[in-house]
């Protein structure tokens, strides 16, 4: 475990040293603008919430009191206290979220796409929910209804992940879709729930060809043996949901700000490319510099 936190340690303190000084030259044209550094650096602050979806702990207070204060406590001399991370924890935001377009995956070719709630309160609770007033809404999944947020993702045949968005409980499964899928070029596999003429269209005249199953009150429609062997294996990105939400902690209904809500969904997300990649024992390369200037 230490050698996996020290590792990615090193690869965000490298990232966030380029990503401050594309801030600090930001901040310099201001008039009266200054940075102040906390007691607590940000690179270490990235590595515990990171770090967090890697443990066994279900929840984030157990984990930085028992797990960090106490066993780990020699790898962050600054420690602060629980409820002054927590307060601060929203500055995470914006350089956690650039990381996520840092750590590049490999195009196949072949890539799968789906969607997963993000409940936020339970059922019996969500007339009198406060938090996320105004943001989540109500959706039905294959679960039944929920309050909440989706998350619609593409993935590659290797389970690595290509595209993420976010959207309200509601929102239509179909609409992200050419945004998920932008410059993505060769096929894309899906459930019955994204036939749409005018979207497979839309794609394929982009160089993706989409495939789904058919309903049953459609006519049947031939297809080639490999494209009906990977359209089987769709269940890889149900897999990869599993993954995040059972052992990486990516939903909880114990949420108290809807930013650190977000914080927890991308660091998790950037937990799970350093599993499925070892992207963090790499070193950050020019054309990813640029990126972070731009």
């Amino acid at each position: 475990m230490i050698n996996n936190i020290t590792a990615i340690f090193c690869f965000i303190d490298d990232f966030l040293r380029i990503y401050q000084k594309s801030e600090v030259k930001k901040m310099s044209k201001g008039k009266n603008s200054r940075i102040r550094e906390g007691k607590m650096t940000l690179s270490e602050m990235m590595t515990i919430m990171i770090c967090f979806h890697f443990s066994d702990y279900k929840t984030f207070k157990h984990y930085y009191i028992y797990c960090i204060g106490h066993q780990y406590k020699f790898l962050f001399p600054n420690l602060i206290s629980y409820d002054r991370f927590i307060s601060i924890m929203p500055k995470l935001l914006i350089p956690t979220t650039i990381m996520t377009h840092i750590l590049k995956v490999q195009r196949t070719g072949v890539y799968f796409i789906d969607s997963t709630k993000l409940e936020i309160c339970h059922r019996k609770r969500t007339s009198s929910h406060k938090v996320f007033k105004g943001l989540a809404e109500i959706g039905k999944s294959s679960y039944g209804w929920f309050l909440g947020f989706k998350l619609h993702m593409v993935i590659n045949h290797i389970g690595q992940i290509i595209s993420i968005k976010i959207t309200k409980g509601n929102f239509d499964d179909r609409v992200p879709v050419l945004d998920l899928a932008k410059d993505l070029i060769g096929k894309m596999y899906a459930d019955k729930g994204y036939i749409k003429h005018n979207l497979f269209l839309n794609l394929y005249k982009k160089g993706l060809k989409f495939i789904y199953g058919i309903r049953g009150n459609m006519k049947n429609y031939l297809l080639l043996m490999t494209d009906k062997i990977l359209l089987r294996k769709r269940s890889l990105i149900e897999s990869s949901f599993n993954i995040l939400k059972n052992r990486m902690n990516l939903e909880h209904t114990r949420h108290r700000s809807p930013i650190n809500f977000l914080v927890n969904i991308v660091s998790c997300l950037v937990a799970y490319q350093f599993k499925t990649t070892g992207y963090h024992l790499k070193k950050i390369k020019g054309s990813e510099v640029e990126m972070i200037e731009a």
